[in-house]
């Protein structure tokens, strides 16, 4: 089992989710499921310094899994491992159990065969999650590390498996369709609408469509019909599919034993895990609403929104009370906002409308609206035109309040106090958010270590902080900390190799 705490640092948490962002973001476009897989094993060497990561894929008869993709110190996808059984070695337990491992003593585990390899190649990490849609697992990711697993990286990596397990998915199926077009006698089928695909899933409920059907790409399609088969399961009564003007809806009743409002989150939370976080990373929203109670009995309403961008849009009419339109470079950050947004009981818009609040970190987007609420990063002050700032420490409800005050016009988080660091102390902090050390900070500013240190204990004394990182964290909430510095935070460095005679055969 892992040995991490729950707390969490907000600023490696931010970090960490905009590198997998930036993983995320890698792997859109029409891939084959192995170069999703191996992409996704790049990355996460390259961006957390992991000594190797994999990915296999379970086979079409569901008893092996196939090592599909393999970096860092291995990166042959042959050998023992190649084919591991359902329930053989941790692997095969992983995909059987539908249950992470994690460890942060790996060379302590019963199940290493080796120890010494482990302790030879200083392995200490070890994080095994499975790759699971609509509760069926699809595949398994691990990572080695030569340090321990953090509980941000921890935390974000399973967001990645989530979106991970719907990307290969939506790939394999995307497979199958094109195999089956080859086939005459089921050209047919691939090309039904998705309308009529919906409704073969959720009989005997019945199905209307509303607005004029027209062609979505393949993930939002997957989504879709992904969320039917859930329906399906918990006994949909009724559902509609509604093409608006630059969204599609999928609204469903479902009528349920009445449950506390604890059980009904929880059910919520369970019923719909896998399809939150990447609803999210597209700009979508997924609720549920009790409409109707009765002594045993609620009435459920299901309502899936997500944004089909091809299409330009008309501004909303509608009130702008309590919207909020959210637009981040990241689609981690979306997907952590947008998540946010829905326990404050916000109403998310698509809508370009300068009425609607808008929560960015692009100042690009600045212009769009009246009344923007900025996005604090490790690397941008607030700029002109924000009339509040947000991060992602606060809760729900202060993000509710902030969207009620400026939608007013009135300010929100915004300290107005000049700095009182020098030019020089914001560079020492910024080259600290890149992960650098005193030495590092050096080398980087031609100035000795003792300088660097000097620097340091003057920014601890002006922002009356005890370590370097609640300085660094006053700086940042302040937005003291300029644009003079855009580099990633890097905390660990790749000393991985890409080819070593090892085996792993009998490591794992």
């Amino acid at each position: 089992m892992s040995d991490s705490v729950s707390t969490l640092d907000p600023i490696r948490l931010l970090v960490d989710l905009q590198r997998v962002s930036e993983i995320v973001q890698s792997l859109s476009g029409q891939l084959e499921p192995e170069v999703i897989a191996q992409r996704t094993t790049d990355r996460l060497i390259e961006k957390f310094g992991c000594v190797f990561a994999r990915i296999w894929l379970m086979e079409p008869e569901r008893q092996f899994l196939k090592l599909v993709a393999s970096s860092g110190m291995y990166t042959h996808t042959n050998g023992f491992f190649a084919r591991v059984p359902i329930g053989a070695f941790k692997v095969g337990k992983i995909a059987q159990n539908r249950i992470p491992f994690l460890s942060n003593r790996l060379a302590e585990e019963t199940w290493v065969k080796d120890r010494d390899w482990a302790i030879a190649n200083q392995i200490t990490g070890f994080a095994g999650y499975p790759l699971i849609v609509t509760d069926q697992v699809i595949g398994v990711l691990a990572v080695f590390s030569r340090h321990a697993l953090s509980n941000e990286f921890l935390e974000v990596l399973q967001g990645l498996c989530s979106t991970l397990a719907v990307l290969l998915e939506n790939s394999i199926c995307s497979q199958q369709q094109q195999y089956t077009q080859q086939s005459p006698q089921r050209s047919a089928v691939s090309a039904q609408p998705l309308s009529e695909q919906l409704a073969e899933i959720l009989q005997p409920a019945r199905l209307s469509l509303f607005g004029t059907e027209r062609s979505l790409d393949h993930t939002r399609q997957f989504l879709l019909t992904h969320t039917a088969q859930i329906l399906k399961t918990l006994r949909c009564t009724y559902c509609r599919l509604n093409y608006g003007v630059d969204s599609v809806f999928l609204n469903a009743m479902l009528s349920l034993p009445q449950p506390s409002s604890q059980e009904q989150q929880d059910w919520t939370t369970f019923a719909f895990k896998e399809l939150l976080f990447s609803v999210s990373c597209l700009g979508g929203t997924l609720q549920t609403t009790s409409v109707e109670q009765s002594v045993d009995q609620q009435v459920i309403q299901v309502a899936l929104m997500l944004p089909d961008t091809t299409l330009d849009t008309t501004p909303d009419t509608a009130s702008p009370h309590l919207q909020l339109r959210i637009s981040c470079q990241s689609s981690i950050l979306q997907a952590a906002f947008t998540h946010l947004a829905y326990q404050a009981g916000l109403t998310v818009s698509a809508l370009s409308d300068p009425r609607v609040p808008l929560l960015t970190d692009d100042r690009r987007r600045i212009p769009e609206s009246d009344f923007v609420l900025w996005i604090a990063t490790t690397h941008q002050a607030v700029p002109k035109g924000a009339l509040g700032k947000v991060d992602l420490t606060m809760s729900a409800g202060q993000l509710r309040q902030a969207v009620e005050t400026i939608a007013q016009g009135k300010s929100w988080g915004l300290d107005n106090a000049p700095s009182p660091l020098s030019d020089r102390e914001q560079e020492v902090l910024l080259l600290l958010t890149q992960g650098l050390r005193d030495r590092d900070v050096a080398q980087q500013l031609h100035i000795s270590e003792r300088t660097v240190k000097f620097h340091l204990s003057n920014v601890l004394s002006k922002l009356k902080s005890r370590t370097r990182y609640q300085a660094l964290y006053r700086a940042i909430q302040q937005g003291w900390l300029s644009d003079l510095c855009s580099a990633p935070f890097d905390s660990q460095p790749n000393t991985t190799s890409n080819n070593s005679s090892v085996s792993t055969s009998e490591h794992l």
